[in-house]
């Protein structure tokens, strides 16, 4: 059983911590963020959170920063 609400439009879901430590991500969430069986997830505890981010193959990052304006504005002597 878990529960659900919704905080700025995001949903925000409660889970029970396993007798062995261990979590399922609810269907919805995983969905949402396309995660698989078997993919690795950071977990980073942040204050008194635990945050878990799910870690990307080097290839979806391939233009992201497409359009960024690179042009820096340097000291004259340089």
């Amino acid at each position: 059983m878990y529960y659900s609400l919704s905080i700025d439009g995001d949903n925000v879901e409660t889970v029970t911590l396993s007798p062995k430590f261990q979590v399922v991500i609810p269907k919805g969430i995983r969905e949402r963020l396309s995660l698989a069986p078997g993919q690795k997830i950071q977990v980073i505890a942040y204050g008194d959170r635990i945050e878990l981010i799910p870690v990307r193959p080097i290839k979806e990052m391939r233009g992201f920063l497409k359009g960024l304006d690179t042009r820096v504005d340097r000291e004259s002597d340089r």
